[in-house]
């Protein structure tokens, strides 16, 4: 019987069957090289070494080890504010003369300018006229004391001359205060009760503490007011702080006491310290809290406004698992990994989690558990072979 003819040509017929075959092929080459899903062709397979690669395979054994937090942050220099302080002008008038220059050392009391200053010579009007009448007011007094034993003066009187005394012996010591406040010294003061002439009618800016004059603001000429004038910053420079930055993990993890080490960057040894106060405030710009950090400065290294590198070393100690850094390697998505000995005796790739560094180990919150083994030293090593 014949067969109905095809309604398609020969040609097209023999074309088909060709893509057919082609079409099988490709599909059996993509399933026949493992017979497993593709994501399991890709999935790193265990290392295994030959004996004289394994030499330069270094291990170390996983166990909980005890450790102290290690907060690495940048920070500013500053003076200590319990060693220095700004110095206002303590009365009014034109700076007749300075007296020091800026870096200059400087004594407690010691005299940094001088002002010709009308309030000065009120002031020593003042004292002067106030001690004279104090010593007449007690003169009376002491008389009339001696008249009242007597009956020779009446109570009334005898009161009198005892309240007049006392309110002028209160308005002398009001005024003696003004020339301490003024920064008068005592030579002068002295003279002003001996009764004798007083030399100079300037005003004189004293140094409130001893230190380093680290900034005068003021000129010859200058016009100062009483109280708001600010005319010299004079600062203990031995003893420095340094502020350091914090953030998040780290709030709790500082304290105060806690030592520190101060680097400048120029290779020289760290400066110690320690912390003194950690602030309670997060600054709404920064999101970070300041601990404060007290160094020696006796050499003059650190400066004012000086950034400096800040390494603090928490004093409560930890327990968790440890890894020397150079264990830990990335993934092409930047995940980090260590190889461990599988029980195959070849090096599986193990995903873990980074906590903190301590100086050269990484703290591992996970993947890590007591025990493994964990290659330290030819981790690429272990990666070049996978990857090839």
């Amino acid at each position: 019987m014949n067969k109905p003819a095809s309604p398609f040509p020969a040609s097209m017929r023999h074309g088909a069957a060709l893509a057919v075959l082609l079409a099988a092929a490709a599909l059996g080459a993509c399933s026949s090289n493992t017979g497993e899903p593709e994501s399991a062709a890709t999935t790193p397979q265990n290392v295994t070494l030959t004996q004289a690669q394994q030499q330069s395979i270094h291990l170390y054994t996983v166990e909980p080890s005890s450790y102290q937090t290690v907060i690495n942050t940048t920070g500013m220099v500053d003076f200590d504010h319990n060693r220095s302080t700004d110095v206002l002008a303590p009365i009014s008038g034109p700076v007749a003369k300075l007296l020091v220059t800026l870096g200059q050392t400087v004594k407690q009391g010691e005299a940094l300018a001088l002002v010709d200053s009308p309030d000065f010579a009120a002031a020593i009007d003042t004292y002067r006229k106030n001690l004279a009448a104090a010593k007449a007011a007690d003169q009376i007094a002491s008389t009339d004391r001696d008249l009242y034993a007597h009956q020779a003066v009446s109570q009334r009187e005898y009161a009198q001359a005892q309240s007049d005394a006392a309110g002028a012996d209160s308005d002398r010591d009001a005024a003696l205060q003004v020339l301490v406040g003024l920064h008068v010294d005592p030579k002068t003061i002295a003279d002003i009760q001996a009764g004798r002439p007083v030399t100079g009618g300037s005003g004189v800016i004293r140094a409130p503490i001893a230190g380093t004059v680290v900034v005068k603001s003021i000129t010859p000429g200058q016009l100062l007011s009483a109280g708001t004038t600010d005319c010299f910053t004079i600062a203990d420079t031995s003893k420095m702080w340094v502020m350091g930055q914090l953030f998040d993990r780290e709030f709790g993890a500082v304290k105060v006491g806690d030592p520190a080490e101060v680097e400048i960057g120029d290779g020289d040894k760290p400066i110690a310290g320690k912390v003194t106060n950690v602030g309670s405030v997060i600054d709404p710009n920064t999101r970070s809290a300041t601990a404060r950090v007290a160094v020696d400065n006796a050499d003059g290294v650190l400066k004012q406004q000086m950034y400096v590198s800040v390494r603090i070393r928490s004093r409560d100690a930890r327990t968790g698992i440890l890894v020397p850094v150079s264990a830990v390697l990335r993934d092409d998505e930047n995940l980090p990994f260590v190889y461990v000995v599988a029980q195959d005796g070849g090096y599986a790739r193990m995903p873990v989690t980074l906590g903190e560094r301590i100086d050269d180990r990484y703290v591992i919150p996970q993947g890590l558990h007591t025990g493994d083994k964990v290659v330290m030293d030819g981790a690429i090593f272990l990666n070049f072979i996978q990857t090839q």
